[in-house]
């Protein structure tokens, strides 16, 4: 086996993504799941079930939305930015003081946010208790865009931001925010985090995850000179005292990695398919995707449709231990049938993956609340052949 279908088995089965519920099942496996990959994000797109249960149904089978809505109530997880909006472990909330500390100082999350109607809100939710944005009306203002909030809503996603605010739940998709010492369990450690120990827990999170991981995916937009020095040099002690070594890929890519780890026997991989988010933990970071998986993608709902190559909300196929094409799909809840638009297989399959792609995505079409999958007439694959016989 080569060192690079090592590395990819090695990160696929610390993302839980190389056998069937890795993680157990039910609401406790979906917490083990957020733990183990460190956040899950946060994203607003419907075309397909939502990424955050997206993610997490690819790794707990009988995973159910309203597990994760209990966990958030439950106060096991908040509600904060990664690199992105997202839900992450309650434990690593000290890890996101830094950030909260930064827009509370040196700047603010939206520019001109109106400190009286900061200090105002803060005491309307005070006495009154958890509230919505839309709690807080202003019948003169007209938005022309989500970048153009009511005053408000600014100023609740500031408070926020800055950790005078918490999401303490979500009605439908809209934040229900109240304060922290009503949000916060007692046993939470909300002592700022030093740098050197921030930069630990970027290490030990970033290993826990994938398994190994390069410095630019550690500090992975994660703003500030300092920090990076500070993760380096925690490295290079790591080296020192052989707790990691480093792999360097034939692309030029410096890999750390626990030396037991690298020296041990390969996860095994089967001939199984999965349909991932866009925003899933183990192809977010893109670069990553080029220099392990050979795959170079990128999400095309933001392009003009003149510019898209592969389709409007393409899903990553993984397939044994690569990432082997991609496949644009529409749900139609209301009719019950899951469109496939277009299918890209771009790496060589073998003949299983047949038979394992069309398990998958009915499994994935029953998720999304569809009995019926339909290919789009015109698109033409021979994979999609027995799809295209039923229409």
């Amino acid at each position: 086996m080569s060192l690079a279908s090592k590395l990819r088995r090695i990160a696929l089965e610390r993302q839980g993504l190389l056998k069937s519920n890795p993680f157990g099942r039910g609401k406790q496996a979906t917490l083990r799941a957020i733990e183990q990959l460190g956040y899950v994000q946060i994203d607003t797109i419907s075309v397909v079930a939502r990424a955050h249960h997206h993610v997490l149904w690819s790794r707990v089978d009988n995973y159910r939305p309203e597990f994760l809505d209990r966990l958030v109530r439950e106060r096991k997880l908040f509600e904060y930015w990664s690199h992105a909006a997202a839900w992450m472990p309650m434990s690593d909330y000290r890890f996101a003081l830094p950030r909260m500390a930064k827009l509370n100082g040196e700047r603010n999350w939206f520019e001109n946010c109106d400190k009286k109607l900061q200090h105002e809100i803060l005491k309307r939710i005070e006495i009154e208790g958890p509230m919505r944005a839309r709690d807080f009306t202003d019948p003169h203002h007209r938005s022309n865009g989500w970048w153009e909030w009511k005053p408000a809503k600014q100023a609740l996603e500031q408070l926020f931001m800055q950790g005078e605010l918490m999401v303490s739940s979500r009605e439908g998709f809209q934040k229900v925010y109240d304060l922290p010492e009503r949000v916060l369990p007692d046993w939470v450690d909300t002592r700022q985090p030093s740098l050197d120990a921030y930069a630990a827990y970027l290490i030990d999170s970033n290993l826990r995850a994938h398994g190994f991981a390069s410095l630019v995916s550690m500090t992975y937009l994660r703003k500030g000179q300092q920090l990076r020095a500070a993760v380096k040099r925690q490295l290079d002690a790591r080296i020192e005292d052989e707790s990691l070594t480093t792999v360097d890929l034939a692309n030029g890519a410096q890999l750390y990695i626990d030396p037991e780890l690298l020296e041990s026997r390969a996860p095994r991989s089967s001939a199984q398919v999965r349909i991932l988010s866009p925003f899933d933990n183990a192809v977010i970071q893109r670069q990553r995707g080029r220099e392990l998986f050979e795959f170079d993608y990128q999400i095309e709902c933001y392009l003009p449709a003149s510019k898209r190559q592969f389709g409007y909300f393409c899903l990553p196929i993984m397939y044994r231990d690569r990432l082997v094409g991609r496949v644009d799909c529409k749900a139609h809840r209301a009719t019950g049938r899951l469109e496939i638009k277009s299918l890209h297989v771009e790496h060589r399959v073998d003949e299983a993956f047949s038979a394992a792609f069309e398990r998958e995505i009915l499994s994935f079409a029953a998720f999304n609340g569809c009995d019926q999958v339909l290919v789009t007439p015109g698109e033409s694959n021979p994979y999609l052949q027995g799809f295209q016989s039923r229409r």
